[in-house]
């Protein structure tokens, strides 16, 4: 029998109706020959079932850390031929953390779960999925993930690595909103961290000035109003060679490369991609969360140079002032900028409960990724 206009009015706001309330049913909430359908037509079940039991993703609370030894810009004057206007005029750095030769990625991620557990009083013991991105492991096995998980004696946790460089930050929170909507995880901790210093060619007078080391971290659970929304994710894997760092193959897309286990870039290349390819992005994670761009209170792309920056800014006609960066005090930290960025705006009183956040990570791979959300607190 066709359904008739009542039918599938009632149907589709339903469906807005408790996916907006979060509220989980099941087909009984449909009405009668909706759920008969639904009921014989077995393909269809499933479906059903996941969408209207799917739940949203909220950041409940965030925490940093960094390593305590400076590096201002007067440091390179004495290892290699720069200086400080040099430096701020290309980048907008004025200042990096370069963490100890005994402390790596896991530490600051430890440190940085403790400031996040401290500031909001969250007790940790029950977090069930642990996501680090990063490209700067303590070692390549056992993952930083793991070694948090012990560090923090985290006893039920889940423990994965991701590898999207300056992305990863962005991936992972698309990974964790995956995990809730699933149903499988409730309290996920996301972090972002790197020590870039161990893996820097400080020879190189082009990119060493640009890195940094630290960490920043999230909580990520299941929540009530619009949460996470619009996502964007993908690569330019033929750009793989623009970008890197390896110690074992030397050729990446028919191109030789350095495998000296330090970080290599074409830097023109990769800014005329980031300036040219992420406001195409960004405008469109804004327009898959129903927001213009003028609706958007606060913009926080992987802080890489200050220069980016200012040409996103210009491409999208979006104030700089309504950005959140963490590359003038903490220099590029790759897969740690975005969670740091934010941090700093916490900490400064600009993020606040409510505000439209559009997050996008870019860099090597090339990957990208980037998602809308509502700030929760």
């Amino acid at each position: 029998m066709p359904f008739s206009l009542v039918d599938i009015v009632f149907g589709i706001s339903c469906v807005f109706f408790f996916q907006t309330k979060i509220i989980q049913i099941g087909l009984w909430a449909l009405p009668p020959r909706l759920f008969f359908e639904f009921h014989h037509e077995s393909w269809l079940c499933p479906a059903a079932i996941v969408f209207f039991t799917m739940q949203k993703a909220t950041i409940t609370a965030i925490g940093a850390h960094v390593p305590e030894r400076i590096a201002d810009n007067k440091y390179f004057e004495s290892i290699i031929e720069t200086n400080d206007e040099w430096i701020r005029s290309r980048t907008g750095i004025q200042e990096r953390r370069i963490a100890r030769e005994d402390e790596f990625t896991s530490d600051l991620c430890v440190g940085a779960a403790r400031d996040l557990a401290a500031t909001y009083h969250k007790d940790l013991e029950d977090v069930d999925f642990i996501l680090v991105a990063t490209v700067s492991p303590d070692q390549p096995m056992p993952s930083v993930a793991c070694q948090i998980q012990y560090k923090l004696g985290l006893k039920h946790a889940g423990a994965l690595d991701l590898a999207a460089a300056c992305a990863g930050f962005a991936y992972g929170l698309v990974v964790a909103q995956g995990l809730i909507a699933a149903g499988t995880h409730k309290k996920i901790l996301v972090f972002g961290a790197e020590t870039l210093s161990k893996i820097t060619d400080y020879e190189d007078r082009t990119s060493c000035v640009l890195f940094g080391d630290g960490a920043g971290v999230v909580l990520v659970e299941p929540g009530e109003g619009d949460g996470f929304m619009g996502c964007v994710t993908g690569a330019e894997g033929s750009g793989g060679q623009d970008l890197y760092l390896t110690s074992q193959n030397t050729t990446i897309n028919g191109e030789t490369v350095i495998a000296n286990n330090k970080i290599h870039q074409n830097g023109r290349r990769v800014f005329k991609w980031a300036v040219t390819t992420m406001p195409v992005y960004i405008r469109d994670i804004a327009k898959r969360s129903g927001w213009s761009l003028d609706q958007v209170d606060w913009l926080v792309p992987h802080s890489a140079n200050m220069r980016i920056l200012e040409a996103i800014s210009d491409n999208l006609d979006f104030p700089l002032d309504k950005f959140l960066e963490s590359i003038v005090w903490f220099g590029n930290t790759s897969s740690a900028t975005i969670p740091l960025a934010l941090h700093q705006g916490v900490k400064a009183g600009k993020l606040k409960k409510g505000d439209k956040v559009i997050l996008m990570g870019f860099g090597g791979g090339l990957a990208y990724a980037g998602l809308a959300l509502r700030w929760a607190f």
